[in-house]
């Protein structure tokens, strides 16, 4: 639960510090600009805050691995909540209010996340964690984001090196394989996840783990 915080920390930092130009810049997701990236941080702050208020009594049905659901093919923008954010994001206008929204409502997802009891039991998507899986599944998501962010802005510091070695090991479990040592942690992230194709020597190295990428999970 401490890397939830340092993670999401270190990401709405970099959010804070961007310039008002790089909101237009492409991100590392595709079809999504930076500031298309930052209003879905935005929903994903208020899911956290929903989450953590929404307690359940049965046993849990997913864990911090199990929670994610994994599909082979990447989005395309024909979802439906894909392309809404596209629109809110355009509806901000101006970088500085995406900012201020992200640190008003990230700032409480924060704060939750520290207040939590990791044994409460949650639900979310008809789903039951503890809410410790939940928040670590969190690092996850906010390590990938954070990659998406910087994806073009090479002079933007990314994500921890604890955080990313946190977020290969939950996506090595994902996988059920892990990654050559070759690969660096942000590596075995971008290509595992579907976010960088790898190269032919990258591609031999990663053997039968490669007929499973990419990992897309939602």
């Amino acid at each position: 639960m401490d890397l939830f915080s340092r993670s999401w920390t270190a990401l709405r930092t970099t959010v804070a510090a961007l310039r008002d130009e790089d909101f237009a810049r492409p991100s590392g997701c595709a079809g999504w600009l930076v500031r298309d990236l930052v209003c879905h941080l935005i929903i994903d702050a208020q899911d956290v805050l929903i989450t953590l208020v929404t307690p359940a009594e049965t046993e849990p049905t997913r864990d911090a691995v199990t929670y994610w659901n994994v599909a082979g093919t990447p989005p395309n923008g024909d979802d439906p909540l894909d392309a809404l954010i596209v629109r809110l994001a355009a509806a901000y206008e101006e970088p500085w209010l995406l900012r201020f929204h992200l640190d008003d409502v990230g700032s409480a997802a924060g704060r939750a996340a520290e207040l939590a009891y990791p044994a409460l039991r949650v639900s979310t998507r008809d789903e039951v964690l503890t809410a410790g899986d939940y928040l670590s599944a969190y690092v996850l998501e906010w390590t990938l984001h954070h990659l998406d962010l910087v994806a073009h802005l090479p002079d933007v510091a990314g994500p921890g090196t604890e955080a990313l070695a946190r977020s290969r090991e939950m996506l090595e479990k994902i996988a059920g394989a892990a990654f050559p040592a070759s690969f660096s942690d942000e590596d075995a992230l971008l290509v595992g996840t579907g976010r960088r194709v790898p190269t032919d020597e990258e591609k031999t190295g990663l053997g039968e783990l490669a007929t499973k990428l990419p990992l897309v999970l939602g």
